[in-house]
């Protein structure tokens, strides 16, 4: 079981039960222990010691009927401490793990202010005011939301993972192919559909997230992204449209969600590429800028300050003056019913988010200059490996994942390029290894959420042992904003490219900074 999922269970509110198909309590949360007492003692209590002959049917008998189909969220009475009845409503997910099926039991109290589970006392509320109050049918709602919830951060998870083999191994093999290779089409649509198949389950997650992200985004380089977005679009557009991609060496830092600049910068690429028919150029060049006063760009309005600018210039068909001020307009294309009209909104959008701003210039038939600007700070952003950079190494890597795809595929490509590879399947196999006098790792590659000990453990515990050895974080969730501060940091699913160019990166610095 994730701990993930261990985390969300055991901090959950209400009671919560995790229970197998023979009736057993496998686990139960704080609330629940709280509110059953005795009931849920010793080392394997089961279902049926809380269980009261009110519910018309076994303990037993109600797992029987949950497994077998859906059941409505319904009323329960058991047993809780000092031989009281807790009336409750409870609702039930169903799923199955490792070859087993699992019940949570969700339970919330209908007398929530009786002292079952004791809680602060509210604030009275001033005469005259009323104080909204959840009904039953709020409660029921509430109950299959947080199920669901749950789930889908499993699912995310799952998936993530299934997706970062499939896109490792496929943008390697697609590294290794010729450009006429007869399989290159094949392996660059595999990775398209993998890359599409990553944005549905960054969805997935973002659905699942109950609270927004509250910490500030990591600095970051966009010459990075801008190059990964360049590189797609220069194996995919083939020998017909001639790139030419200028960065800024020491540009500045800006603070941004790197999937979604990404996601912008691919909106923009993929008019450009659009509008050239047979051949062409597109131009992707990357500057900083520095306004003393307000200055406006086309419908672009920027403050005073630091910027870091992209812009994506194409020889194409340009834009005629009665569509300009339209371009932005959700919805609005002139490329016929096949396209919805979304691309230049979205990448508005993002770019607003990030406080900055989006201008578009053209004429028919000379081109289109879609300039991005971002607030940055004044400090060089840390450069990240180019593709054409070297990204061969000899460091021993010891990558520790309980996902024994995730260790194969990490395995194949970091030895490809020279890498001693050490792989354990848990953090308890990881620390044996470290602990060897004949065995020295000079980095330590871990997923966050396994079994057991987790990724965060982990770090915790290698720092205290080898404050030296470098550590380099991945998994399909978000970085927490009070965890691992200062460890680097990978998102799932990557490419082969992204991963080599991380172990470059983080194996280059000295262990602790700031990535």
């Amino acid at each position: 079981m994730s701990s993930e999922f261990v985390f969300g269970f055991e901090n959950a509110a209400w009671p919560a039960l995790l229970v197998d198909a023979q009736g057993s309590v496998l686990r139960a949360n704080t609330a629940a222990t709280s509110l059953f007492g005795a009931g849920l003692s010793g080392d394997m209590p089961q279902l049926s010691s809380i269980w009261t002959p009110e519910n018309g049917v076994t303990a037993e008998g109600f797992l029987k009927l949950t497994g077998q189909s859906p059941v409505p969220v319904m009323n329960l009475k058991l047993r809780a401490a000092k031989d009281a009845v807790a009336d409750c409503i409870a609702s039930v997910c169903v799923f199955n793990r490792d070859g087993r099926q699992w019940y949570v039991l969700q339970l919330l109290p209908k007398a929530a202010l009786t002292p079952l589970i004791t809680k602060p006392a509210a604030p009275p509320v001033p005469s005259g005011e009323t104080k909204p109050v959840l009904d039953a049918g709020g409660l029921q709602l509430k109950q299959k939301l947080d199920c669901a919830l749950q789930l889908a951060r499993t699912v995310s998870l799952d998936f993530n993972n299934a997706l970062t083999s499939i896109l490792g191994h496929s943008s390697f093999l697609l590294s290794k192919a010729e450009p006429g290779h007869p399989w290159r089409h094949s392996l660059m649509e595999v990775e398209k559909s993998a890359e599409r198949a990553a944005e549905i389950a960054n969805e997935l997650q973002t659905f699942s997230r109950q609270e927004k992200e509250t910490r500030r985004s990591p600095l970051g380089n966009v010459n990075t992204v801008a190059g990964r977005c360049v590189d797609f679009f220069r194996n995919a557009s083939g020998a017909s449209i001639t790139w030419k991609l200028q960065l800024e060496k020491g540009l500045f830092g800006a603070r941004f969600d790197e999937a979604k600049l990404q996601q912008a910068l691919t909106k923009v690429l993929e008019n450009a590429v659009e509008a050239i028919t047979g051949s062409g150029e597109i131009t992707v060049q990357t500057g900083n800028l520095e306004l003393t006063e307000p200055t406006q760009d086309q419908n672009a309005h920027l403050a005073a300050g630091s910027y870091v600018r992209v812009e994506i210039a194409d020889n194409g068909c340009g834009i005629s003056p009665d569509v300009l001020p339209r371009i932005f307009e959700p919805f609005f294309t002139t490329k016929g019913k096949t396209h919805r009209g979304l691309g230049l909104a979205l990448a508005y959008g993002i770019v607003s988010n990030h406080g900055g701003g989006v201008a578009v210039s053209g004429h028919p038939g000379t081109g289109t200059s879609v300039r991005i600007y971002l607030p940055a700070e004044r400090q060089p952003a840390i450069e990240s490996a180019r593709a054409d950079d070297n990204l061969n190494g000899s460091e021993t890597v010891l990558v520790v994942d309980d996902e024994a795809l995730l260790l194969s595929m990490t395995e194949t490509i970091l030895t490809e390029f020279g890498y001693k590879i050490l792989t354990a399947s848990s953090g308890q196999k990881a620390l044996a290894i470290l602990a060897r006098d004949d065995t020295t790792v000079d980095l330590v590659i871990t997923d966050l959420v396994m079994p057991g000990m987790s990724g965060r453990e982990l770090v915790e515990r290698i720092r205290e042992l080898s404050p030296a050895t470098r550590i380099l974080c991945m998994s399909g969730y978000a970085l927490s904003a009070d965890k691992l501060t200062g460890t680097p940091y990978l998102r799932k699913p990557f490419t082969s490219a992204e991963l080599l160019a991380k172990v470059r990166q983080v194996v280059a610095v000295n262990p602790g900074v700031d990535e």
